[in-house]
Parts: structure tokens; C-alpha cells; sequence
């Protein structure tokens, strides 16, 4: 038996941290082991990993796509190898001469595969020492000290379950991925992307741009007017009953509407007919699983991927329960009126929760999902102060906190009025209605701001009053298509259809958005998305079927509860996707023409001006974008684009040029670059605004510094003698620059003003555009990953937790293979860090 201390391993550096700091009561220290954190207390050591620190991949030999055939694949042995070598390192020193070891990853399906791993890299190096199983469903004192004291053991079927969706992702996705990308002849960063459930999303929303493409409207038409009693004024609309015998609004005929109008126009009193009064009970809401969280974060603008990273930084610091779970039923070992008590000593929610404690009974309201693993989303008993966090981590603090508030609260009470009066008129007599509602005791709306309380005012009527009537109108509309899906109703629907998990569906939507699939938000399909879901349906719809997917989720589960194995799945999954390349390989040629076809147009822009030829987005060998004419090499007519981001075509075209507007795909800074003909032209026609003497050849040659507009959208400060002279220093891309009063001492140059048509947004004072870019240079050169613009502290921390640990780590990260390992970050933000740290 080994008498070395006792090892604990966790999920990440954040989790180990907080845990160390629990389980020592603050005395813990942090050490590094190969580059890693370990935080060490007594006769015990913590370390965080980085997610998955182990993955599965093929042999080298599989690795080149020209040489393998992608059918290949589907046989290929699988290998597990570290993708965190230095993190595995540090694990078996570690584990070496460790006496116990405790796996204390995520509650779940996927944190029960890492510990797997993790036990496996530990019993490389050390087969003696006990393993045990630590679960727990919030980073806080108590849920810790408990689980610690009551540890489990690892749920293997549980980690073959994950193991059995990572190795058939890896299967459909790199074999299709392969496949469609040869056939087009699309190979290097802009290959086709498919996988197993990317593309049963992809076809939701491909599907609900054709019912929009479709959608052929109808013509209808709606009338009002204006009721009174005294001076008491209320809108009431026209309505009958159809042949149904069922109450209608939409009149469908024009004529008739007129009719009714005249009526309607020529009257001055109408006649109430009846009046219905009733209360109507609105219950609070159930408490949060992942989707219904989501849900709520979206209604105040936050993205399924944003609110996700935020909850996940919430609940390693303890202050919320974990945030990827199906409950919505609180176990019954969660006191509410304890919380609540925690609550009412908080400043913000203080007064809230005191006043729901008065009541004599609490009970939670209870949704219809109950499971065992988690409990809904709730906070904790541990507070964090305003200052403890981001504005926008308290924002979603926040919503989770008042959600729980109103699953504790009583229901609200509306009183409902309901009016109809007639007027009589030679011809017909129509009726009119109106509806008003009144909040007459908010329950759960006193605590849970998230929800309309609005009020319709209609005055208390008596059948066979009369009333006057007036400003009669006739509003013709049409009908409209169907809604995109925003994406927290995808979600929904995905979950609804048994696409993806609670813990991947926000980002199976990013991938989509970071591919090029889909822009907007709520999100639409591009031209390549329509193109890749056309090609899956016809040649091998498998590829797009929610079936597919729906079954995998099904088979996994019978994993983790021990009525399947892992080579049952994979075994079934391999054959499933023999037959799907049975029917591609047959129309190999016809689809890549397809797919061809179909990038093509994602990236024709509109005519070349000089030759009528279209205009294309190229990639130069430096690898930045371009429009340049397909009639190459008799044209060689080209315009710039941006260096910031990956370009998209947008739907709307510019009415001057005809060509498509162009949107940079980069991250938080994507923006919409518009027609790049009209930059082009706009920069030829602005004005240089001069600065100042050149420092480089001012005296001998005359040369002045001038902030210049680049045809490619961008702005610069730079020589007027370019390109005799190429001294130049970046400008912002956005907003009005301006000279101040203010003169540089060292460079006799004035400062810069960025100002912004937003006036809530303050002046940006760059000062000396020297200085400023010197200053800049400086916090480059330094090795903190906080001069990096865009990453804070808590994404350092992100990085540091994957094995980034300083600015040369970050530009030699992988962008793709980074983003996967980071919640909330996409390939093109690392790349646009890269592009900052250079």
C-alpha cells in the first residue's frame, strides 16, 4: 500500500481551486507540476484537467485525405492518445505514489467518461491505490464536504455510454466530412463540415427557410373602432362566426370588409349585447432544466452559447447549482425555506425573499421532467455581491436567482372582462368586441420580472348600455410565413426530437454558425447550408435524419443502465453507415457537381462591372479573402475585404452595384461589411485627414501622417508618400475620428477623438497615434494573455485551464481544435486573439 498523499482530480483548474479551497478551509497552496496548477494542503493534492485530456482519433496512417479513402474509416481501429501532454504528465507524477485517488469530474454522462480516463491514466502508473467516486451537484461547502465523506464508485456504463457517442461522432464525422469535401474538391480550412448531429439541425433549419421560401400569402383584412362610456375610450375589433360556429377576426373577402366598414363608419353608438366577467389563475413557472434556462437567458439577449459559458463560471464558484440537467422537480432534500432564509441576507434579493418566507406553507411548483442525476437550476446558499462578478454574470445570476423566488411564490390573479356590443345598421348588424385584463394580485410577477404583466383597460359596462362609437378603421394586412427559429426554440425542438443532449445542443449551433452554415440570429441557412442538406437528402438522406441521431441518444442510454454495450452501438452505428456510403459512393460525381454548384453561389457576390462575369470570394496565399472576377485571367478586375474574420454572403443586395452584402464572421467582432464595391468607392472618395509630419521622412522628403480609409473597409494612419514610403499605425475600424487641441510633446503630433453615432457610447481619446501604438507594442510583448484585446480574466483562465499559458502558447494554438476545449469561443475569435498577438 502506498503511503503517498491522497490525489484528487477534478474537471478543470477553476473546480480544483474552489475544491482545494473548501477542503482546507482556505489554506491550500498552489503548486505547478509540469506547467499545471496543483493546490496541496496535509497529505493531499488537487488538479484540474482540461476537459477531455485523452481523445480518439485514428492511426496516423488514416491521417492524410488524399491517400485514405473515407469508407476507410469506418473499419479503422480507434486509438486513444493525450491531447493534453503536459496536463497527463503532471496526472501520473501525480498519481505515481498517491495512496488514494478521488475522482471528483462533472456529474454526468460526460464527466463520468473524463474520470474514466482519468482512472485510466492513473492505473498506467499506479495499480494499488483505491479509486473512488465523488458526485455532486454544486461547488459549495456543504454538497463537497458531503460527497467527500460518502464517495461512490465510477458508473463504467455511464462512460461507455460517452464513450460510444465519441467514437461514432468520430466515425460519421470524419468519414462524411471527408467524403463531401473530396468530392467537391473543397479541402484546407474551408472544408465541408458534417456531422452526426449537425446535420439533422442543419435540415431543421434549411426545412423552415423552404416552408418561409414557399409561403404563399393570402390577402385579409381587420376593422376597429373606438367605444366609450363618458370619457372612458376602448378599442374593440369586428368579429363572427364562420361556418364553423367558431368566433373569427380575419375577413377574407374585400367586399365584405368594405360592407362592414360602412356600416361601422356611419354608426355612432353601439349597443352592449353581453358582458362576461371571470378570474383566471397564472401559475408561477417550473423550475429550470438546461433548456428552459436557455429559453429565459434568450428573452434577455443572451445566446444559447454565451448563457451556457456564464452558467458554467456560476456554478464553479458555487454560486449556482450545476447547469446541464433535464429536472424540473427540486428533491426532496432541497429546503426552500433554508435557501430562502441564505437569500433574504443578501442585499439585492433580500427584501424579496423575506417577504416569500412570511407565507405559512412553501411549495415548489414542479415541472414533468424528474430525473436523479441533478436538480433543476437554482442558486445556492452561498452569495455572491454584485462585485464579485461581470455585468453580465449577475445579469444571468440574477434571472437564476428569481427563478427560483418564483418557484416558491404564490400564483397571480388576473380578472378578465369581456364586452361585445352591435351595431344596427340597415344591411347587417356587426358585432364588435373587447377584451381588457387587469393584474389584480401579482404573486410570482413581484419577484420574476421576466414575464408580461401588461394590463388592457375596459370600463365596466352594463348589457343594454349603450356606447359611443367612433373612428372606425379598416386595416388590410396579409398573412405571414413562419417564424425562424430563434435559438432557444431550436433547442427546444431539437430536444423535442431527440437531437443532440442538453450538454451539446448550444454548441452543435455554434459549430453551425463557426462553418458558415448559418448567419443571423434567430439563425438563417446560407446558400452552402441549402446546398449540403440538398445533396444529403437526395444521395444519402441518413445524413440529415433526425432518426439516426434519435436512435444513437436511445442506444447510449441503454448503456448507462446496462441493457447495451459499447460494441453493440458502435457495431450497429458502423453497419448504419456502410449503407449510407453504399448509396454515395454510386453518385459520387453528381454530388460533388451539386456541392460545386452550391459553393459557388455561397460565394458569388453579383456582375463584375468590367466584364458582366461574376464576381467571387477568393482566397489569396496568404489566406486573406478578396472578390475577384471568375473570368480570370482575361479580368483581373478584383476588390478588397477585410482582414478581420471569414466572409459570408448576406441575402440583401446593394441597390446601386447588385452585389451581395458581405458579412466578417469573427466572433464578437463579426460585423456586416455591406456592398464592397460601395466601400471600395467611399474610401476613393473620402478625404485623407492630415495628422501630422511623418516621422519617417517628414524632414528630408516632405511626408505627412494622414488617417486614410482603406477600400477594404478598414482605416489607417499613414504616409501620403506611400508607397515610396509604407510608415503606417493601426487605426479603429468604426466610428468618426477627429483631431484634438491636445499636442504630443514627444512627437509634435495632435491626438485622436473616435467618436460614435451611438450617444450612449463614449468617445474613444486614442491620443497620440504613436504613443497609442507604442503603448499597445508594449502590452503585446508581455506574456499576460489580459493584453490580448477581448480576453478578460475569466477567458485567461479558460485558456490557462486548456494548457495556454501565454501569449506564444496562444499563437501556436490550433483555432479549431482551441475552440472545441473552450465554452463560448469559436474558431474565429482564437483566430482574431492570434491576429492581435502578432
Amino acid at each position: 500500500m502506498k503511503r503517498g498523499p491522497e490525489l484528487i482530480i477534478t474537471e478543470k483548474d477553476n473546480a480544483a481551486r474552489r475544491i482545494a479551497d473548501i477542503l482546507s478551509g482556505g489554506s491550500a497552496e498552489s503548486d505547478r507540476v509540469n506547467g499545471v496548477n496543483v493546490y496541496k494542503w496535509g497529505g493531499k493534492r488537487c488538479i484540474g484537467l482540461s476537459g477531455h485530456v485523452v481523445g480518439v482519433d485514428f492511426p496516423p496512417e488514416y491521417s492524410d485525405w488524399r491517400d485514405v479513402e473515407p469508407v476507410e474509416l469506418i473499419s479503422a481501429d480507434i486509438e486513444k492518445r493525450p491531447t493534453q501532454e503536459n496536463i497527463v504528465a503532471a496526472l501520473r507524477r501525480l498519481a505515481r505514489n498517491a495512496s488514494r485517488i478521488h475522482i471528483a469530474t462533472d456529474y454526468d454522462r460526460e464527466g463520468e467518461l473524463i474520470g474514466k480516463e482519468a482512472y485510466e491514466l492513473v492505473r498506467d502508473v499506479n495499480e494499488e491505490a483505491p479509486v473512488d467516486r465523488v458526485r455532486f451537484s454544486s461547488i459549495t461547502d456543504r454538497e463537497v464536504t458531503e460527497a467527500f465523506a460518502d464517495p461512490d464508485e465510477l458508473d463504467f456504463d455511464l462512460a461507455a455510454a460517452g464513450e460510444a457517442r465519441q467514437i461514432v461522432d468520430l466515425m460519421w464525422g470524419a468519414s462524411l466530412t471527408r467524403f463531401l469535401s473530396l468530392s467537391a474538391r473543397q479541402l484546407g480550412d474551408d472544408f465541408i463540415s458534417v456531422g452526426r448531429v449537425q446535420g439533422p439541425t442543419l435540415k431543421l433549419i434549411v426545412d423552415r427557410e423552404r416552408e418561409i421560401d414557399a409561403f404563399d400569402p393570402e390577402d385579409y383584412w381587420e376593422l376597429f373602432a373606438d367605444l366609450a362610456k363618458d370619457a372612458e375610450e376602448f378599442e374593440a375589433q369586428y368579429f363572427y362566426l364562420d361556418e364553423d360556429d367558431t368566433e373569427a377576426d380575419r375577413v377574407w373577402d374585400e367586399e365584405t370588409a368594405e360592407a362592414v366598414y360602412d356600416v361601422l363608419a356611419e354608426a355612432s353608438t353601439a349597443t352592449v349585447g353581453e358582458v362576461r366577467r371571470r378570474t383566471r389563475t397564472d401559475d408561477p413557472p417550473a423550475p429550470f432544466n438546461t433548456t428552459q434556462f436557455i429559453r429565459a437567458a434568450s428573452g434577455i439577449g443572451y445566446s444559447a452559447q454565451r448563457a451556457m459559458s456564464i452558467a458554467e463560471d456560476l456554478y464553479t464558484a458555487g454560486y449556482i447549482t450545476y447547469p446541464r440537467t433535464d429536472n424540473t422537480v427540486y428533491p426532496e432534500d432541497l429546503e426552500p425555506r433554508d435557501l430562502l432564509d441564505a437569500l433574504s441576507a443578501g442585499r439585492r434579493f433580500g427584501d424579496d425573499a423575506a417577504s416569500l418566507l412570511d407565507a405559512d406553507d412553501i411549495t415548489p411548483t414542479a415541472g414533468d421532467e424528474e430525473t436523479t442525476d441533478h436538480p433543476p437550476i437554482h442558486p445556492t446558499d452561498e452569495l455572491p455581491s454584485p462585485s464579485d462578478l461581470s455585468e453580465d454574470e449577475w445579469e444571468v445570476y440574477e434571472l437564476v436567482v428569481r427563478r427560483f423566488l418564483a418557484t416558491v411564490a404564490d400564483a397571480a390573479t388576473w380578472e378578465h372582462l369581456r364586452v361585445v356590443a352591435t351595431v344596427y345598421g340597415d344591411e347587417m348588424d356587426p358585432s364588435l368586441k373587447a377584451n381588457g385584463k387587469r393584474l389584480v394580485d401579482p404573486g410570482y410577477h413581484a419577484v420574476y420580472p421576466y414575464r408580461s404583466t401588461s394590463e388592457n383597460f375596459v370600463p365596466d359596462v352594463e348589457e343594454g348600455e349603450e356606447l359611443a362609437l367612433s373612428d372606425a378603421r379598416l386595416e388590410a394586412k396579409q398573412t405571414q410565413p413562419p417564424r425562424r427559429y430563434g435559438q432557444s426554440r431550436l433547442i427546444e425542438t431539437m430536444e423535442d426530437m431527440g437531437i443532440g443532449t442538453k450538454a451539446t445542443r448550444h454548441d452543435v449551433i455554434q459549430k453551425l454558425y463557426d462553418r458558415g452554415y448559418i448567419e443571423g440570429d434567430p439563425p438563417r441557412p446560407t446558400r452552402l447550408a441549402r446546398g449540403v442538406v440538398e445533396a444529403s437528402e437526395e444521395f444519402a438522406d441518413l445524413i440529415v435524419s433526425e432518426e439516426m441521431t434519435a436512435q444513437l441518444e436511445a442506444d447510449m442510454q441503454a448503456i448507462a443502465r446496462g441493457e447495451a454495450t459499447l460494441a453493440d452501438v458502435t457495431d450497429e452505428s458502423r453497419e448504419m453507415l456502410e449503407r449510407v456510403f453504399d448509396r454515395l459512393t454510386e453518385s459520387r460525381e453528381e454530388l460533388g457537381d451539386h456541392l460545386r454548384d452550391s459553393l459557388k453561389a455561397d460565394k458569388t457576390v453579383g456582375p463584375c462591372p468590367e466584364c458582366g462575369e461574376d464576381l467571387v470570394i477568393r482566397r489569396s496565399r496568404r489566406g486573406s479573402y478578396f472578390v475577384g472576377c471568375d473570368g480570370y485571367p482575361d479580368c483581373e478586375y478584383t476588390l478588397p475585404l477585410p482582414s478581420t474574420g471569414k466572409p459570408i454572403l448576406l441575402d440583401e443586395t446593394c441597390p446601386d452595384h447588385g452585389l451581395h452584402d458581405v458579412k466578417m464572421l469573427a466572433g464578437r467582432k463579426t460585423f456586416v461589411h455591406g456592398c464592397p464595391l460601395c466601400a471600395a468607392e467611399a474610401a476613393d472618395e473620402e478625404p485623407d485627414l492630415i495628422v501630422g509630419p511623418c516621422p519617417e521622412c517628414g524632414e528630408e522628403e516632405g511626408g505627412e501622417l494622414a488617417i486614410k480609409r482603406l477600400r477594404s473597409g478598414g482605416r489607417l494612419v499613414g504616409c501620403t508618400r506611400y508607397p515610396d514610403c509604407d510608415y503606417s499605425l493601426p487605426m479603429p475600424r468604426r466610428g468618426e475620428a477627429e483631431l484634438t487641441d491636445e499636442t504630443c510633446e514627444e512627437h509634435g503630433l495632435p491626438g485622436i477623438r473616435i467618436t460614435y453615432e451611438d450617444e450612449d457610447r463614449e468617445p474613444w481619446d486614442l491620443g497620440c497615434p504613436i504613443c497609442n501604438y507604442r503603448e499597445y507594442q508594449a502590452r503585446q510583448e508581455g506574456t499576460e494573455l489580459e493584453t490580448i484585446d477581448g480576453i478578460g480574466e475569466k477567458t485567461a483562465e479558460k485558456l490557462k485551464d486548456v494548457g495556454v499559458e501565454d501569449v506564444a502558447g496562444l499563437k501556436a494554438a490550433e483555432p479549431d481544435v482551441l475552440a472545441d476545449e473552450i465554452d463560448g469561443v469559436g474558431p474565429d475569435t482564437v483566430r482574431n486573439w492570434q491576429a492581435d498577438a502578432d
